[in-house]
């Protein structure tokens, strides 16, 4: 399984709370096998909302509850793996740098996150994508 790394920004969706909590479980701990529910708690709500009714203030982050664009798994899917109108692609590396926090996900964990999304916030889509479908979309160069 690829190793997921993490880099905290406080700009970029993270929590400085649990940065700065030495008990508190990194996110690669807590994301490395889990559901589509613990991915989005730990990587998208800080953007997208706990209920994912988006958010405008720093950035503007879509509202994910209803929306018919997660009609398609390839939309959802390709836009977490390569980012989309200033949202960071979580299908690659961290950046060298570190300006840009970024979480890079597995297939599986880009698969479980997406079908989550798409099954819950008043979205009903009941077809479930793989990690072997993930596999097979076109990944960012680096990841």
């Amino acid at each position: 399984m690829k190793a997921v790394f993490v880099a905290v920004s406080l700009l970029a969706c993270g929590s400085a709370s649990a940065a700065d909590d030495p008990s508190a479980e990194p996110r690669s701990a807590k994301t490395a096998e889990a559901d589509g529910k613990t991915v989005y708690e730990h990587i998208c709500q800080g953007c997208h909302m706990p209920q994912a009714q988006g958010a405008v203030g720093a950035g503007h982050y879509p509202k994910l509850a209803g929306d018919p664009a997660l009609v398609s798994w390839q939309y959802v899917a390709t836009t977490v793996l390569k980012g989309r109108n200033g949202m960071p692609a979580f299908g690659t590396p961290v950046s060298p740098d570190g300006a840009f926090a970024s979480v890079k996900l597995n297939d599986q964990q880009i698969a479980v996150v997406v079908n989550y999304v798409r099954s819950h916030f008043g979205n009903t889509y009941k077809d479930r994508v793989t990690a072997e479908q993930v596999a097979k979309l076109p990944h960012p160069a680096g990841g």
